[in-house]
C-alpha cells in the first residue's frame, strides 16, 4: 500500500527496480492519480501486477451519486474493518472535496453522526492523502456532470475531529501542499474547539484555512451540545482562533448547524454576531442533516432565513450552506450509520 509509505521510502516497495521506478510511481500517486494499476502504462507489468489489490489503503465498499451527478460519496473500508468517508461536490467553478480524519469520533457531539458511534482510531496520514488522491483519479477518469476535473478546494469535515489527530493531519496537510501541489489556501481544517490543537496550527507553516464549529453563543448551550467545551470554553475557543487570525492573516470562518428549537432563535443569533464580529469572522449557516440516533431536527426554512436576516442586520457577513447529497446520506458519519 504505496500510500502508506513516505514518498522518500517508494523505492523500499521494489528494491529490486531501478531507482527510476520510484520516481515513476511517485509521479502517478500524487501527480497523476490513476484508479488502477494498468493505467501506469510507463512502469513494467511486474510493478503494475504488484500494485494490483494494494495500491489504496482501502477498497471502495460504496460509492453513491446524487445532485444530477455532481456530487459522489464514497464509504471506503480499510483492511482492519474501519469505515472513512469522502465527498465529492461540483460546482461551476470549483470541486470540493470532505475528507475524514478520524475512523469516528470521541466528542460526541449530540447532533452528529459520526460522534454517535464512539471512536475507533485514528486515520494515519497516507489514510488522509489516498482519499484526496483517489478523488483526483476519479475525476481525471469519470468526472463529475459540473466543475473543474480535478480537486480544487478540500475540507477537513468529514469523520472526525482533525485536531484531535493533529501529528497525522499535519503531515497529510504537508503532502497534500508539497508533494500535491495544492495552494495551502484552499484547505480548510474545521474543528468543534481543541484549543490546543488550534494554537498549534497557528504556528505550523501553512496558511490553511480554519472554521471553529460553535453551534451555540453561550457555554450553558453549547456544553450539551458539544461536550468538549466544558473543558474548552467559548472564551478559550474565541481566543485561540484571534491568535490564528494574527498568526496567519486568514479570516476565521464559524459554523452554525441550525437545530429546530435549540440554537435557531434571534438571541442566539445576536450572541453569535458578536463573537463573529469580534473575530472578524465570516459565519457558515448549515441546516441540520437529521441523524437516526438522535430526535434533532433541522431548523425550518423560515426560521433560518430570519436568523440570518438577523446577523445580517447586525453587520455580520453570513452564508446559508448547500446541502447535498441528503438522499445518499452525504453528512459526515451517516453512510456509515445506514450501512450498521
Amino acid at each position: 500500500m504505496p500510500y502508506l509509505s513516505q514518498p522518500s521510502d517508494l523505492a523500499e516497495l521494489f528494491p529490486n527496480e531501478d531507482p527510476y521506478r520510484a520516481k515513476q510511481l511517485y509521479q502517478w500517486l500524487y501527480k497523476k492519480p490513476a484508479l488502477n494499476p494498468s493505467s501506469m502504462t510507463d512502469l513494467p507489468p511486474m510493478m503494475r501486477s504488484s500494485l494490483e489489490g494494494r495500491l489504496w489503503p482501502f477498497e471502495v465498499e460504496i460509492e453513491q451519486t446524487a445532485d444530477r451527478g455532481a456530487t459522489v460519496k464514497w464509504l471506503f473500508r480499510a483492511p482492519d474493518g474501519a469505515a472513512i468517508e469522502a465527498v465529492l461536490m461540483g460546482y461551476r467553478n470549483r470541486t470540493t472535496l470532505c475528507i475524514s480524519s478520524q475512523v469516528g469520533c470521541a466528542l460526541a457531539c449530540s447532533f452528529c453522526a459520526t460522534g454517535q458511534f464512539g471512536f475507533e482510531r485514528h486515520l494515519q496520514a497516507g489514510e488522509i492523502v489516498a482519499q484526496v488522491a483517489y478523488a483526483q483519479a476519479f475525476l481525471s477518469e469519470k468526472g463529475l456532470s459540473v466543475g473543474p476535473r480535478h480537486v480544487t478546494n478540500i475540507v477537513f469535515m468529514g469523520m472526525g475531529e482533525p485536531l484531535a489527530n493533529y501529528e497525522r493531519v499535519e503531515e497529510a496537510i504537508r503532502r497534500i501542499v508539497e508533494d500535491m501541489e495544492m495552494s495551502p489556501r484552499r484547505l480548510t481544517v474545521s474543528t468543534v474547539g481543541l484549543v490546543p490543537g488550534m494554537l498549534r496550527l497557528a504556528e505550523n507553516p501553512w496558511p490553511v484555512n480554519l472554521a471553529v464549529s460553535l453551534h451555540a453563543a453561550d457555554d450553558e448551550l453549547r456544553n450539551k451540545l458539544v461536550p468538549i467545551n466544558k473543558r474548552y470554553p467559548l472564551a478559550d475557543v474565541e481566543a485561540a482562533a484571534a491568535t490564528y487570525f494574527e498568526n496567519k492573516g486568514r479570516r476565521v470562518s464559524i459554523e452554525w448547524t441550525m437545530i429546530d428549537n435549540v440554537n435557531d432563535t434571534l438571541e442566539q443569533a445576536t450572541g453569535l454576531s458578536s463573537i463573529a464580529k469580534r473575530l472578524g469572522a465570516h459565519v457558515n449557516v448549515i441546516p441540520l442533516n437529521a441523524t437516526p440516533l438522535s430526535e434533532d431536527q433541522p431548523s425550518p426554512r423560515d426560521r433560518i432565513e430570519s436568523f440570518v436576516r438577523h446577523l445580517r442586520s447586525l453587520e455580520v457577513n453570513v452564508t446559508i450552506r448547500d446541502t447535498r447529497g441528503a438522499d445518499i446520506d452525504a453528512a459526515c458519519g451517516q453512510l456509515r450509520a445506514s450501512q450498521a
